[in-house]
């Protein structure tokens, strides 16, 4: 066990500085580990947005990735992310007070699926923003993980795709805007449940492995209310021929 700054970190877990600024990441490696999908999300947000938000809420917020690199992007000052894992939301509160964003980043343990009745009251239509990395596999698809914060993490064990869609829209203002991560194989139904719950899809973009591999990374965003246009954005390449982050990736990592 080691202290740093005066917050604990336990010896199954470890310190990343994680860049944007000055950030540190307290993760639990066993449970899980934040990917390059969070960090292009947030890219793929803030470049999209015309003004500046000062509500921002992420939906499956984990150890708090999305709320701290938003905070360096963006200057919202106040800052929501909700996750249903005990563990994850108290390593979450750490992350912010390592951080020292109290002031405009807080944490909700609460469960997606409760916002119309439980945590999300006092939020409803008060978001200028909504992000989220939600769960990729619907339940019972994909390969269960033996670790139940892993089967959480990427499988819909509890809130599903329309529910994480759905609390998005109780939360916006209206034309705010959403922001997600998802697999291109869910496409249909992202465009149904959006349009289902007043959330009108703007822009997308592709996601690759390598220049010219199939997609398997979608990023969307949604207007709450918004008119019927859609624009598809060039398809990002993670790696390049050699195996290094492509130009374009490394983008979404700078300050």
């Amino acid at each position: 066990m080691s202290f740093v700054d005066e917050i604990k970190v336990s010896e199954d877990e470890r310190l990343d500085e994680i860049g944007f600024g000055d950030l540190k990441l307290i993760q639990k490696p066993k449970d899980f580990c934040y990917g390059v999908d969070a960090v292009i999300l947030a890219d793929f947000a803030v470049k999209t947005l015309k003004k500046n938000p000062n509500t921002i809420v992420d939906l499956g917020t984990g150890t708090g990735i999305l709320p701290l690199i938003m905070s360096h992007k963006t200057k919202a000052q106040n800052i929501i992310g909700v996750e249903i894992q005990e563990d994850s939301f108290l390593r979450a509160q750490r992350n912010c007070k390592l951080n020292k964003l109290e002031e405009r980043v807080s944490f909700v343990n609460g469960d997606v699926k409760d916002f119309h009745c439980g945590w999300g009251k006092e939020l409803k239509g008060s978001a200028d923003v909504v992000i989220s990395n939600p769960p990729y596999f619907i339940s019972g698809g994909g390969i269960i993980n033996d670790l139940a914060p892993k089967t959480i993490a990427r499988h819909e064990t509890s809130a599903g795709l329309a529910e994480f869609m759905a609390a998005a829209s109780y939360l916006l203002k209206p034309k705010g805007d959403f922001f997600m991560v998802h697999r291109p194989s869910r496409l249909a139904d992202i465009c149904c449940y959006g349009r289902e719950c007043g959330l009108e899809p703007k822009t997308m973009r592709f996601v690759s492995p390598t220049v010219g591999s199939i997609p398997n990374i979608l990023l969307v965003h949604f207007v709450k209310g918004g008119g019927k246009e859609l624009k598809f954005l060039n398809p990002l390449a993670v790696y390049d021929e050699n195996g290094n982050y492509t130009e374009n990736l490394l983008e979404a990592y700078q300050d």
